[in-house]
């Protein structure tokens, strides 16, 4: 029960990464605040927790408005006093070659992914500021921040900001005693992939990685929650590779 009484905002939690991360902090001890624009998906992954005898509120965010990412801090220090953990993993993508995209398209992808990730940061430390609590911050990065592929021109670009604002936000936070890391994940089986399997390509994105299979979202969580734990005090401004070898070979 390493969260215990704590208080944890998982922002983009409907689903994929953010729906396991925020069931095992709630199995750990600590009440979750689930916060997505998917407000039904929010609500389910609150039943599924309160049914197995956990803590859990959901609220409709849309984490390009800072004003929902702030209620939804809010709300939670609200109904328990206190903000211990923020995890920004609300995220989206875009698969369309360069020449096809359009100034829409990258700008959607950046609202939410990097955009939301600041938003996420901005209230999370003020609220913690306020608390003269400190806390913890992780974020949501992606293997693609270091390694280019075709299609995905926007998220490189969002990945790639969130892994330079987590340590940028580290550096500034840590004289109140807040840490900010981020987990930079390869090929995860979510939502996210649901074009790309019914394309056929499930297999090719598999061998991206050195056991050959896709990633299960709860292994992202593991790693996430250990990131938020006492145990990785000394871990600050850093990016950790949750990517079965994906950055390591070709």
């Amino acid at each position: 029960m390493r969260f215990d009484g704590q208080v944890v905002v998982v922002l983009g939690g409907a689903s994929g990464i953010g729906r396991a991360a925020a069931a095992a902090f709630a199995a750990e001890g600590a009440a979750v605040v689930v916060a997505d624009i998917n407000e039904s998906g929010a609500h389910e992954v609150v039943a599924a927790i309160t049914g197995s005898g956990g803590d859990a509120t959901a609220v409709a965010t849309d984490v390009g408005r800072y004003a929902d990412v702030e209620a939804a801090v809010g709300l939670a220090r609200a109904r328990h006093g206190r903000v211990d953990v923020v995890f920004n993993c609300a995220g989206v993508s875009v698969h369309r070659p360069l020449l096809e995209h359009e100034p829409e398209d990258f700008e959607r992808v950046v609202r939410v992914n990097q955009q939301g990730t600041f938003n996420g940061m901005l209230a999370a430390a003020r609220a913690m500021r306020e608390l003269r609590a400190p806390g913890c911050i992780v974020n949501t990065a992606s293997v693609l921040a270091y390694v280019a592929t075709s299609g995905t021109i926007g998220y490189h670009a969002s990945k790639g900001a969130v892994c330079a604002m987590t340590r940028a936000a580290a550096i500034e936070l840590a004289p109140l005693g807040i840490r900010v890391v981020a987990v930079a994940p390869g090929v995860v089986d979510t939502p996210l992939l649901d074009g790309a399997q019914a394309a056929g390509l499930e297999r090719e994105l598999a061998r991206r990685h050195m056991r050959r299979r896709l990633i299960e979202p709860a292994r992202v969580a593991d790693v996430v929650l250990f990131l938020a734990s006492p145990a990785a005090d000394a871990i600050n401004g850093t990016v950790v590779f949750v990517d079965d070898g994906y950055s390591a070979f070709k």
